[in-house]
């Protein structure tokens, strides 16, 4: 699975990580926060949480907001 990571510019596209890079970072440093970009569907996130789930750890999803516009967002992961 890839996942678009959130832009550090608006006018640039979004990097993707591995779901693999993310296990190892999370491994790594025993929990982690991530976040990605709006391009990302509901449905892959919610497979992120539950894989990691399936795995013992626990994990918070939410939506960040960043501006006045509705489109304006991202979602934060902390996988713990």
């Amino acid at each position: 699975m890839e996942l678009k990571l959130a832009r550090t510019e608006i006018d640039t596209k979004p990097k993707t990580i591995s779901l693999d890079k993310i296990e190892a970072a999370v491994n790594k440093d025993g929990q982690k926060i991530f976040y990605f970009d709006k391009e990302n569907s509901h449905k892959q996130l919610i497979e992120l949480v539950e894989y990691f789930e399936e795995k013992g750890l626990s994990v918070y999803h939410r939506s960040v907001k960043y501006g006045l516009d509705d489109n304006d967002y991202m979602y934060e992961v902390h996988i713990l």
